[in-house]
């Protein structure tokens, strides 16, 4: 009995030891499997490609509007070089840039030189001054006609758009038209007054030197007084063109005037750009100094170009938009003679289109495409473009408000590629 006991307990703890053995195993490869099992799992999910982040913007309606922008300087009107009308001693200018001026004021005082012999030739140049100066002062009165019978058009036009707009028969760009039309042959009409005045002041030194002449040759040993240059229009200096007091010749610029409180802006721009410019379109002036921005008109766009060294040193062939301030003058009395101001002049606007951010368009083949956010992925769309401006560009086809499209897309973006939304 004693020997069969031993030998089943040895047996049996043979067996209890296997079984540990055999669960060790079990346990120690079903660890093994699971880390295998992880890692494989690990290695499957970075092998699989992952979300590109974009940005995203929404297809909207609303307005849009295109503009060119450029650098443009103010400039007076009306301006009138003063110069020296017979060769003399001139005395010293006292007036300094910003003076101001009166009409009939007295601007310099100069003292014919020495009588000399009146010769054919001088006196037929007298005369002929004569008669150029009065030429000038029959077309410069002609022009303030002319001048006269357009605004009296322009004003009966403006009538007519402002009744038919208060009964609903107009709409309200062609009565702004009609407003900016009456206030720019205003403006065309002062400034044919100012060559009037001008014209007569011509007249009158031109005059006054052939009659210093005649006084000269007749009384050749007599002293002569002294001739006043007087100011032709009321204004201030713009800028004195000749400081030295002596011997000056006729025809000298002195001083040149003009009226600060008529001011203009022109704006140098691309023949390009230039064709897409009417008359009357609206113009917005900002960065000039103020703290708002101001307003004005095109007024003319010249039919001349030039050409222009652009700062890349390129030639650029560029025409010169004279525009009109419409803001009141005390928004910009600051402003003087050649300030800088940059302009927007709006070339097109249209209240209701569908549009997006220009950087979402880009090209493909011969068109325009985008790409649009669908659930979780990027689809390739193709779209009809209309006008754009800097940031934002209208949407004829091809697109609807409420879709999403990605902005700045990279080239890891393509058709059907997963992407999350950053």
């Amino acid at each position: 009995m004693t020997e069969n006991g031993n030998t089943d307990s040895k047996s049996g703890a043979k067996n209890g030891t296997r079984k540990k053995v055999n669960v060790r195993k079990i346990v120690s490869r079903t660890v093994t499997v699971l880390f295998l099992g992880g890692i494989a799992a690990l290695l499957v999910i970075a092998a699989m490609p992952k979300p590109v982040p974009v940005d995203v913007a929404e297809v909207a309606r609303g307005p849009l509007e295109v503009t060119i922008d450029e650098d443009g300087v103010t400039r007076v009107k009306d301006r009138y070089v003063v110069s020296l009308p017979l060769t003399g001693s001139l005395g010293r200018l006292e007036l300094r840039a910003g003076d101001a001026v009166t009409e009939g004021g007295v601007l310099a005082r100069v003292e014919p030189m020495a009588p000399q012999l009146l010769d054919e030739r001088s006196r037929t140049q007298a005369e002929a001054r004569v008669a150029a100066s009065q030429a000038a002062q029959r077309q410069a009165r002609a022009a303030v006609a002319r001048a006269e019978a357009a605004l009296s058009l322009a004003q009966q036009m403006e009538q007519r758009q402002t009744q038919l707009a208060e009964r609903g028969g107009a709409p309200q760009t062609t009565l702004d038209q009609a407003r900016f039309e009456a206030r720019a042959r205003q403006e065309e009409l002062t400034s044919a007054r100012f060559g009037v005045r001008v014209a007569d002041y011509e007249v009158r030194m031109a005059q006054a030197a052939a009659g210093r002449m005649a006084d000269a040759r007749g009384k050749p040993d007599e002293a002569q007084d002294q001739l006043e240059v007087p100011s032709p229009i009321s204004g201030r200096v713009l800028r004195v063109l000749h400081q030295q007091e002596g011997v000056a010749q006729a025809g000298t610029p002195l001083l040149e005037l003009g009226d600060p409180g008529a001011l203009e802006v022109v704006v140098d721009v691309l023949t390009a750009d230039a064709v897409q410019i009417q008359p009357g379109a609206q113009v917005e002036l900002v960065r000039w100094g103020g703290e708002q921005a101001l307003t004005g008109r095109v007024q003319r766009v010249e039919p001349s170009a030039f050409t222009k060294i652009s700062a890349l040193g390129v030639e650029e062939q560029r025409v010169n938009v004279v525009i009109e301030l419409a803001s009141p003058r005390e928004e910009w009395e600051a402003l003087g003679d050649g300030f800088r101001v940059e302009a927007r002049i709006r070339v097109w606007r249209e209240d209701d289109v569908v549009r997006i951010p220009s950087s979402a368009l880009f090209r493909h083949e011969e068109g325009w495409a985008v790409y649009v956010v669908e659930g979780e992925q990027a689809r390739l769309r193709v779209v009809q473009v209309g006008r754009r401006n800097g940031f934002e560009a209208q949407i004829t086809e091809g697109l609807e408000p409420g879709a999403r499209v990605v902005v700045h897309p990279s080239e890891q973006v393509v058709d059907g590629v997963a992407v999350r939304v950053r």
